[in-house]
């Protein structure tokens, strides 16, 4: 009788599977293959399978794939050719978003797996968790332009683009605006910081929504306290940057302090954009412009956002057809120090 619990205990334990099975084979030659079950303490069926496929080799007596012949679900070479074509025009997307973005016909899963066999699965980046209310519900009943939010981005940390902006001259600093209800995004570029150039960025904004058609005295446009926004934090009056807004009848609203999450629909795109619009590379500043004026338009019109039920801002807005809807949302980035320029 087999010691230690039999043949499939000896299987677990085994560092050498192909031994034992030569030992099974041996057994069965020399005493025929009743004997060697009963003895191994498995089925006939088993002895028979090894001894027949043993051929003179050990690695005729290894494990073979399990895998089936057909695969009735598999994915065609067509199919994988176009998943591949869409994450090599996208290539920080991840698969949910390629689906929805392309209208692939295909699984997650499906989808994933692909990437992993050519070998384009990309790093997570590690975050900092923590759990916030989820106000989606709510802000989804706010009138669109009830809210503006406004803040900046240091694009110094970005590694890939501060070489590119070393060599071409591209902007250090990015000055950002996004409606909370429908989600529409505006830009503006600059090498520094000042309270001149947010009081630019507002007044392009607001003066653009305003020729619209849009009631800007319903208006409140929200930033954080930055010297940018607020000017001096003991100052005795109002910033120029709160000047500006309150003269189109809007009002401007601060953050209270280390508030960061106030501005999570802005804090969100600049996320966003760190994987979709900062790995691209960039040839001049023209370029630069040219490219971020069609994320910013990707963005307003055709990307879906998956916070607001997969609809992108050009749907959610309620009034005007679409060619009224899209000038809405068309105020193309500049750099704000030409602007400037130009004002004087």
């Amino acid at each position: 009788m087999c010691p230690y619990g039999g043949y499939y205990s000896l299987m677990r334990q085994s560092k050498d599977p192909r031994r034992l099975r030569l030992k099974m084979v041996q057994l069965a030659r020399e005493h025929g293959v009743k004997p060697a079950a009963r003895l191994l303490r498995c089925s006939p069926q088993t002895v028979r399978q090894w001894r027949d496929r043993y051929d003179g080799t050990l690695a005729s007596l290894a494990d073979q794939s399990r895998r089936p012949h057909r695969s009735p679900g598999k994915l065609s070479e067509e199919a994988e050719r176009r998943i591949l074509a869409a994450k090599k025009r996208l290539p920080t997307f991840g698969a949910a978003r390629l689906k929805l973005v392309f209208g692939l016909p295909y699984s997650d899963k499906a989808i994933r797996r692909v990437f992993r066999e050519h070998g384009l699965t990309r790093k997570w980046r590690r975050k900092n968790h923590q759990t916030k209310r989820c106000l989606r519900e709510i802000k989804r009943h706010w009138r669109v332009w009830w809210q503006i939010v406004m803040d900046t981005k240091h694009l110094h940390d970005l590694p890939e683009y501060w070489m590119q902006a070393q060599v071409h001259h591209l902007p250090r600093y990015q000055y950002t605006a996004r409606d909370v209800t429908t989600g529409a995004l505006f830009l503006g570029f600059t090498e520094e910081l000042s309270l001149a150039y947010s009081e630019l960025f507002a007044e392009r904004i607001l003066a653009h929504l305003r020729y619209q058609g849009v009631d800007t005295s319903a208006i409140t446009v929200q930033t954080d306290n930055g010297s940018e926004f607020i000017g001096s934090w003991h100052a005795k009056h109002d910033s120029a940057f709160t000047q500006t807004v309150e003269s189109f009848e809007a009002t401007h609203r601060t953050i209270p302090p280390r508030a960061h999450r106030f501005q999570a629909d802005v804090e969100t795109v600049h996320s966003l954009m760190e994987i979709e619009f900062y790995f691209e590379r960039f040839r001049s500043r023209r370029d630069f412009l040219a490219k971020a004026a069609t994320y910013q338009l990707f963005f307003n019109c055709v990307r879906p956002n998956t916070g607001k039920e997969n609809q992108c801002p050009i749907q959610l807005l309620p009034d005007g057809d679409l060619h009224s809807r899209f000038n809405l949302l068309h105020l193309p980035p500049v750099y704000l120090e030409e602007l400037l320029r130009e004002r004087h």
